[in-house]
């Protein structure tokens, strides 16, 4: 396994944090995953106005992007979400404007889109 770095947004529930970092480590090879946790981040990030949560996250992005070299940003939604409970083709979309504003703020990175089933089973957009 490479000694790289990526970077997770994804949401503060117990549940799908192994999950998401074992696929990541996996799928992409990388040795360590930083983990920026909110609860429901994609809807912070798909929103149209900036808030304080939005640039706590942007600022923990950089973090990972600038002292530790992380070459990916993934950014993920899951099934029963506490923190943004809307069905899974709301959370779909926003994980899609989620992805369009990171890739336009950090261009030079590489995004991918995750979804977290009702399994607990880590799939790519």
């Amino acid at each position: 396994m490479d000694n790289c770095f990526t970077t997770s947004i994804h949401c503060m529930d117990g549940r799908i944090q192994e999950p998401i970092i074992q696929f990541i480590k996996d799928k992409y090879g990388c040795a360590y995953v930083d983990t920026i946790t909110e609860p429901g981040p994609c809807k912070i990030l798909a929103g149209e106005q900036p808030t304080a949560l939005h640039e706590s996250i942007e600022t923990r992005i950089r973090i990972s992007l600038e002292k530790h070299g992380s070459s990916m940003i993934f950014i993920s939604g899951h099934h029963d979400c506490a923190g943004n409970p809307v069905p899974k083709d709301i959370q779909i979309k926003q994980i899609e404007e989620s992805a369009k504003y990171l890739q336009a703020r950090h261009p030079n990175v590489k995004v991918v889109r995750l979804w977290v089933d009702e399994k607990w089973q880590v799939r790519e957009l």
